[in-house]
């Protein structure tokens, strides 16, 4: 294995599709393509990637703000490691490589949300130091008020 970690060029950025509908099975291929072309080309979202080699293995989105309690803040997104890849500390390096990354680029703290029913996220984010300060709501304002 030849492990580096490193941004995905948007003009490569269709290439996390395949990880990212491991995650995302309710938004229709189309639409989840729609809105990754829509979040790197015009929100202030960037995505990494874990590579062995070329071959992406690994993948995380980056959402950065500066909000008015902790300051100038990250938010990784859709955090996903290959199947194949998965219990190789891979998870645990990538998380270092993307905080020292952010860390670079002026980030002063780190926040995420994780699915309650996903514990084996909430151990990992736990032995990374991170704490639960609230609840994540959210409200579906289309229509058909589903979640895709």
């Amino acid at each position: 294995m030849n492990i580096t970690f490193k941004p995905v060029e948007k003009d490569r950025i269709l290439d996390i599709l395949p990880l990212l509908k491991v995650i995302n099975t309710k938004t229709p291929p189309e639409l989840l393509k729609e809105r990754v072309l829509e979040m790197v080309n015009y929100q202030n979202y960037e995505c990494v990637a874990a590579y062995d080699d070329e071959k992406i293995i690994g993948i995380c989105g980056l959402w950065y703000a500066t909000r008015h309690y902790i300051g100038r803040s990250v938010e990784p997104d859709h955090v996903i490691i290959s199947e194949d890849y998965r219990g190789k500390s891979l998870g645990k390096q990538f998380f270092k490589w993307i905080y020292e990354y952010t860390q670079q680029k002026g980030c002063e703290a780190i926040e995420l949300n994780t699915y309650s029913g996903n514990t084996k996220s909430h151990k990992f984010y736990y032995n990374e130091g991170f704490n639960i300060y609230g609840f994540h709501f959210l409200k579906v304002m289309r229509e058909d008020e589903k979640f895709y």
